[in-house]
């Protein structure tokens, strides 16, 4: 292997370790579930609120739902 190579696999070796580690371990939140955080950390540190978020609706049908 020449230099070059060698240099070009470690880059793509540390690249792919970087995007790998990005992140946090768990569920994912809705934009609901976001919002309500912000504004209970918002409370807490005596900033003006958000506005109040919308419950979500309920989960309509789509005509391409049964293809997944």
């Amino acid at each position: 292997m020449t230099a070059s190579r060698i240099l070009m696999t470690l880059t793509l070796l540390a690249a792919m370790a970087a995007v790998t580690a990005c992140g946090r371990k768990g569920d994912l939140d809705t934009p609901y579930d976001a919002a309500v955080q912000a504004r209970k950390d918002a409370q807490k540190a005596k900033e003006p609120l958000p506005p109040e978020p919308q419950k979500p609706e309920t989960n309509k049908p789509f005509i391409l739902d049964p293809l997944i």
